[in-house]
């Protein structure tokens, strides 16, 4: 089973579009925009300001995993589950490549099916070539 600090740290990775081992606030907003929550670059510049613990203006990974810790944990699971529904489409309950791919076209990303079965590879536990409620919780959990 993979640790939990392991997980957070693959997340982050996937997050991390420059590979610079920081978040910035559009990195972290693109990153919010993908699991459901939108909001505004000013409104991520806030939060950033107030998670970064080196005062640097971006996220390192512990201010990542306190970020990602944070708030009640029923909302929490609410918000997952209404995140993960806008993945999950055709009654399937799995986040496919072909439904990751929709959901990031309508997030102005394009990305191919194979580009997206690479993504679900990162965070498919049991290797079935689609992502749970579960593999998604664990996720962003």
């Amino acid at each position: 089973m993979v640790r939990l600090t392991e997980q957070y740290e693959r997340v982050f990775q996937c997050f991390d579009e420059d590979g610079d081992g920081k978040l910035s606030p559009s990195e972290l907003r693109r990153c919010m925009a993908l699991t459901g929550g939108e909001l505004l670059l000013q409104e991520v510049e806030v939060a950033v300001e107030s998670l970064d613990s080196d005062g640097d203006g971006l996220l390192c990974l512990e201010d990542f995993v306190g970020f990602m810790k944070g708030g009640d944990e029923e909302e929490k699971m609410g918000d997952l589950r209404e995140a993960f529904g806008m993945y999950v489409t055709d009654g399937c309950r799995f986040i496919t490549p072909e439904s990751l791919k929709r959901m990031l076209s309508r997030l102005g990303q394009s990305k191919t099916v194979d580009e997206c079965e690479a993504m679900i590879g990162h965070f498919d536990l049991n290797g079935d070539g689609v992502i749970s409620f579960d593999e998604f919780k664990v996720m962003m959990t």
